[in-house]
């Protein structure tokens, strides 16, 4: 894994072992960043939100890109010692606010930072979890206005989500599936 594009194009992330994470693969983030940049017009000055960070990359890559401030919330003691490493491999360590906790119990913990342009949700797959964080963020007024949900699910996984938020786009990568969320 790396970051694509911006000022830490091309740096090696951490790597980890066995199943205990699905990062986003290069190609799959590269199409996702890609389709970003043009609704935003660039990442400059966007605040991040990362739901089930994993190793961070996709906070990292939109760091790169310009982004101003990434929170990151994760569970996994083995993930956040992954973060911590690449936080600090490509220098966004004053960049990043990185939380530790279970999702969606501690999206709370969020409030203070919102609200954000850029929410990723990256989800254990087939366990409910997109629907119920996604009701979550719309609960506590985490999206900012015009800002974009990405949440990512396996190809035959579709959001059951039936609450405000407007579904903008979908597109399937693979065995993944990226789903575009806003208000309306």
């Amino acid at each position: 894994m790396r970051i694509i594009a911006g000022s830490a194009r091309g740096k090696k992330l951490a790597t980890f072992d066995g199943k205990q994470i699905r990062p986003t693969p290069d190609r799959v983030r590269e199409a996702l960043f890609s389709t970003l940049n043009s609704r935003f017009g660039g990442f400059n000055g966007l605040k991040v939100l990362e739901l089930f960070a994993g190793t961070g990359a996709q906070s990292l890559e939109a760091l790169s890109r310009g982004a101003a401030t990434a929170v990151m919330i994760e569970h996994s003691s083995y993930a956040i010692k992954l973060m911590k490493e690449n936080i600090a491999g490509c220098g966004f360590g004053d960049r990043v606010t990185l939380l530790p906790g279970e999702l969606p119990a501690c999206l709370d913990k969020v409030c203070r930072y919102a609200p954000f342009d850029l929410i990723l949700l990256d989800p254990p797959y087939h366990t409910g979890l997109t629907d119920q964080v996604l009701a979550r963020v719309e609960s506590l007024n985490l999206l900012a206005d015009g800002g974009i949900i990405c949440a990512e699910t396996q190809r035959n996984e579709m959001p059951e989500y039936q609450g405000a938020l407007t579904l903008l786009d979908r597109r399937c990568y693979g065995s993944t599936a990226i789903h575009l969320f806003g208000l309306p």
